[in-house]
């Protein structure tokens, strides 16, 4: 009994050992200082653009910006800088404050999750967009696998960000993008994905 217990103690706080401790950083986006157009529309060929951003430590943050739409990608996108497209169907716009999930082992500290906030068009009142929380998993320079794995109404919802914190650091690491279905929390607009 006691050899039993001595072992189950040490997987317990073996387990808690390689278990990093998360926190959360800040960068800002602003599209004027912080990032470079990369491609965009000729004139008579829509309205359209990519830009990548400056992230959190060289992770980037590419944006894809098409007819007042905006699709957000953090982290290092495959070879060709393709990126999938996932927006709401409304006109949005990427707030100016982006908050990374990151988890610190020893001296490495890598950025798993962000929490975006996002502004979108309300049809029925201009001048009151829904707020809506994105949740995402940041592409790893080995994996190059981002996508959005949540959507927390922010619109108010109080326990907005505790909820899309709580949903970052529980799901972001072991979210397969494009197989597992993202977690939607409120009523929030319509929102979808499109691979290239």
């Amino acid at each position: 009994m006691r050899a039993w217990l001595a072992l189950t103690a040490f997987v317990i706080l073996g387990g808690s050992a390689h278990a990093g401790d998360i926190s959360s950083a800040y960068t800002d986006l602003d599209w004027k200082k912080d990032c470079v157009t990369y491609a965009q529309s000729e004139e008579g060929d829509g309205d359209w653009a990519n830009l990548a951003c400056a992230g959190y430590r060289g992770y980037p943050v590419l944006i894809g910006y098409d007819d007042a739409r905006e699709s957000v990608y953090y982290g290092f996108p495959s070879d060709d800088m393709t990126a999938i497209w996932e927006s709401f169907s409304g006109f949005n716009t990427a707030g100016p404050k982006i908050e990374w999930r990151i988890e610190t082992n020893g001296d490495k500290a890598v950025p798993f999750a962000v929490i975006h906030r996002r502004e979108i068009s309300n049809p029925e009142n201009d001048n009151k967009p829904t707020e809506v929380l994105v949740v995402a998993k940041v592409a790893q320079p080995e994996e190059h696998e981002g996508c959005t794995i949540g959507l927390v109404l922010a619109t108010g919802n109080p326990q907005a960000n505790d909820q899309a914190r709580k949903l970052a650091d529980q799901r972001a690491k072991g979210f397969a993008c494009g197989k597992d279905k993202r977690e939607v929390i409120g009523n929030v607009p319509d929102f979808g994905r499109v691979d290239n």
